[in-house]
């Protein structure tokens, strides 16, 4: 065997490692660690380790954030827990498609970079800044925290630096060249995506006109595109 497919090899038996030990610790139900699996490999084997790396980097940062504060959370009725397969692929399927199919056409690259900082930002503002009094974007009055369009400064802060740290992470691993090129796709696409996710969830999730893995999903379609075009 070569020395790429011994990679490929020993980064699929991590993966369903990593999917086990996510599943344990009641992350992601089952079929939610199927999805990552499955994602992950098909990444892999389409554009390669180091874009897998930055979509499990984005799990790792997302399952932290989570279980910071948790019993503060659960007191506040906001600990989300075990998140199923639907959240996977609300969060994570713009940017399957961006690496499945775009290879290291630039464009798709900034697509791929956008859609994870995106739904890294959302993930780490929504997780830290519940455990701030948030503001609704719309309006600007003082809500309940987890209300969803609901913003606050600490959150916005951990959501760009959650956004940063992918685009740091893009330039490092070789998914993109420059550094300031990086960041700039990755802040800016992540900063716009999030702040998308909040719009929604205020104009339309509060009225039950659409789910959070619809809200999700737009948000990080949103931040692909505003990726793409930052590349240009």
């Amino acid at each position: 065997m070569t020395g790429q497919i011994w990679i490929n090899v020993i980064s699929v038996i991590i993966l369903f490692i990593l999917g086990a030990f996510i599943y344990k610790r009641k992350a992601l139900d089952f079929l939610g660690s199927v999805c990552m699996i499955i994602m992950g490999i098909v990444i892999l084997l389409s554009a390669g380790l180091n874009w897998l790396l930055i979509i499990v980097l984005f799990f790792i940062m997302g399952i932290a954030a989570t279980y910071y504060s948790k019993d503060y959370k659960k007191r506040l009725g906001e600990f989300e827990g075990r998140r199923t397969a639907k959240n996977v692929i609300s969060n994570g399927v713009v940017a399957f498609v961006m690496a499945a199919f775009g290879g290291y056409y630039l464009p798709f690259v900034g697509g791929f970079i956008g859609a994870i900082a995106t739904a890294t930002s959302d993930t780490l503002g929504s997780e830290i800044g519940v455990l701030s009094v948030p503001r609704l974007i719309t309006s600007f009055e003082k809500v309940q925290p987890g209300t969803n369009g609901a913003v606050s400064v600490r959150g916005t802060v951990a959501g760009i630096i959650g956004a940063a740290i992918i685009g740091i992470a893009a330039f490092l691993l070789g998914v993109l060249p420059d550094i300031w090129i990086s960041l700039k796709i990755s802040i800016i696409s992540g900063t716009v995506g999030c702040f998308m996710d909040s719009l929604l969830g205020a104009l339309f999730e509060n009225r039950n006109y659409l789910t959070n893995e619809h809200v999700n999903l737009l948000a990080t379609i949103t931040g692909a595109i505003v990726g793409i075009v930052c590349c240009f």
